[in-house]
């Protein structure tokens, strides 16, 4: 089994920023995932996620509560 299918990536809105650059994501149908910004959107680039963007998560199968954010639509 891969790292890729491990993981469903969806797309929510950034319902509030916690401590920690942790990030609470509502996905399409009313789930709420505690997300962190992946390592590639930190290094490097200035990318800033606000309360009320849409993003893409990366939310784990095993534990569908967490998940990665790994895109910021404009």
């Amino acid at each position: 089994m891969s790292g890729e299918d491990e993981y469903v990536r969806m797309s929510g809105t950034v319902v509030a920023v916690e401590r920690n650059a942790v990030f609470r994501v509502e996905i399409d149908g009313g789930l709420q995932v505690m997300a962190k910004a992946a390592g590639r959107m930190r290094r490097g680039r200035k990318i800033r996620i606000l309360t009320g963007d849409s993003v893409e998560v990366e939310v784990s199968t095993y534990d569908p509560t967490k998940g990665r954010i790994v895109w910021r639509h404009r």
